[in-house]
């Protein structure tokens, strides 16, 4: 029983960040600055501004693994989802044909 909640809960983690995806890569970049100033500010060796420019590249990086992985997502989805049985009454196939 355990099993099913965990894959209920997983799949509406999973819906919710597909609907929200600019709003999820935007929380993961607010956590990424937040982490790597963090960790930063615990060198003493390093001058402030290089510690903030350290923590801007940190998130910066992180960002662009996100939407990769947004990306990956919404191909995922389209390909095989349910937006691939939505788009496909917008898009008739047979309607424009270049054989003529």
């Amino acid at each position: 029983m355990a099993d099913s909640t965990a894959k209920t809960n997983l799949d509406s983690i999973r819906e919710w960040i597909v609907e929200h995806k600019l709003r999820s890569v935007g929380c993961l970049w607010l956590s990424g600055i937040a982490g790597s100033i963090a960790y930063n500010w615990s060198q003493p060796a390093m001058k402030t501004s290089v510690k903030l420019i350290h923590a801007r590249l940190h998130a910066q990086a992180l960002t662009l693994a996100a939407l990769a992985g947004a990306a990956a997502v919404e191909y995922y989805d389209r390909k095989s989802g349910s937006k691939a049985d939505r788009n496909a009454k917008f898009l008739p196939m047979d309607t424009y044909s270049h054989k003529d």
